[in-house]
């Protein structure tokens, strides 16, 4: 949704003609809704000796989850609360197993709960609508319609054509009208932010009572980083197999084969020369595969890590193209999944500094504290950094989410860039 506007601006923005549309449309919402709630809750509770009661108040649950959908999605689309779905209904299986999940669907108690609360909050959110509206609108325009109403008598016998104040009191004068034209014209400015304070309430509802629960949200999460975990984990072993068979592979066939050769010219009586050749070709062949197994072992689990994290962090720091400022204070050690991803989250980090920031200095901050270690890049260049925008923060944030950490970013335009990215830590005793 958009920003909020102008105070001035708000009686003709999107939003407030939206949230006039949803104050209207609650109340008669609401009122089926509370009807929906208590009938079918009454007439289960009545039927609750017999073997009809449970299964309709287990059917019943499944209507209300449909009506609080409905509801969310009108929330959603008229007064912006962007909540998402809750989890889905998942019966156990058999009839007894589909009675018994119904009963214990807490979405449908929370609906249901949702439903008996619409009636108050529509019944407030419609008088408000109306009230501020139809007063504004009403006093704004009043110049215009009061010379047409009819003649009130005064007991002096003079002919008043205005609306009676008090008893006697007629705004009818120059000074009256222009006063009630000013008062129309401030209930019509304030009431956007009044509909929308109101409103409020049934936003909060909405979230707590239609979407998904902190736990259900929390299993989602959990779900997707370890399916993510998954996918990366099958990607590098992709990589590696990819890698072994194209390059360390091949120099090893050579080898064999350059090494195989000079053994037949010597077994042969053949020329010493060619077959020093052969070997030396061999040996060439060799080192170019013990690189390439070093570059290979490197991606996985980088050896300057051994030393520790800070250390790691400061080989980066000292190769960086651009002048970089080192802080650490890591008083805990990470468990080594959790240095990889730091370290690999500040080396892809610097490289996006070289890369597309024009800055001309950069800082790493590495500290832990609270049970998080944080890590903090920072440059002075342009700014404009953010995730999705092509410069590789979407792998890094997904990175970090597979061990429940979290990436933000700070970088406005113009600069300066600021990128955090907190990782959980063990429970360890301190270094040193």
């Amino acid at each position: 949704m958009s920003g909020s506007p102008s105070f001035a601006g708000a009686l003709f923005a999107p939003r407030t003609w939206r949230e006039f549309v949803h104050a209207l449309i609650g109340l008669p919402l609401g009122i089926a809704g509370f009807v929906f709630t208590v009938t079918t809750f009454a007439l289960s509770a009545g039927l609750a000796v017999t073997f009809i009661g449970l299964p309709l108040l287990a059917l019943t649950g499944l209507g209300a989850r449909w009506l609080g959908y409905g509801l969310r999605e009108l929330s959603n689309s008229l007064s912006g609360t962007a909540v998402p779905p809750p989890a889905p209904f998942r019966p156990r299986p058999g009839l007894l197993g589909w009675i018994g999940s119904g009963l214990q669907d807490g979405t449908a108690w929370r609906a249901r709960l949702y439903l008996l609360l619409k009636l108050p909050t529509g019944i407030i959110g419609f008088v408000v609508a109306i009230a501020f509206f139809a007063y504004g609108l009403g006093g704004a325009t009043y110049w215009v319609w009061r010379p047409f109403l009819p003649c009130n008598t005064s007991t002096d016998g003079v002919c008043h054509r205005g609306a009676e104040f008090s008893h006697g009191s007629y705004l009818d004068t120059f000074g009256t009208v222009t006063l009630v034209a000013l008062v129309g014209v401030l209930l019509l400015l304030i009431a956007p932010w009044v509909l929308h304070g109101v409103l409020t309430l049934d936003r909060v509802l909405v979230r707590a009572l239609l979407g998904p629960t902190a736990s259900a949200e929390r299993v989602e999460e959990l779900e997707q980083t370890r399916a993510q975990a998954v996918d990366d984990s099958a990607s590098t072993l992709r990589r590696i197999e990819r890698d072994l068979h194209d390059g360390t592979q091949a120099r090893l066939v050579a080898l064999a084969m350059n090494v195989g050769l000079a053994k037949e010219k010597l077994a042969e009586g053949g020329d010493p020369a060619e077959a020093r050749q052969l070997l030396d070709r061999a040996h060439s062949t060799a080192k170019e595969a013990i690189i390439e197994l070093r570059d290979l072992a490197r991606g996985i689990h980088p050896p300057v890590l051994d030393a520790g994290l800070d250390s790691a962090l400061a080989t980066l720091a000292a190769h960086s193209a651009v002048p970089v400022e080192l802080r650490t204070s890591i008083m805990v050690r990470p468990s080594p999944a959790i240095e990889t991803i730091a370290y690999f989250c500040a080396a892809e980090l610097l490289t996006n500094v070289a890369k597309h920031s024009t800055a001309r200095h950069a800082t790493v901050d590495a500290r832990t504290a609270g049970g998080v270690l944080r890590l903090q890049v920072g440059d002075d260049g342009h700014g404009g950094a953010r995730v999705g925008a092509g410069s590789g923060l979407s792998g890094l944030a997904d990175r970090v989410r597979t061990v429940d950490g979290r990436l933000s970013v700070d970088s406005p335009a113009g600069g300066p860039t600021i990128v955090t990215v907190e990782l959980p830590l063990p429970s360890r005793t301190s270094l040193g």
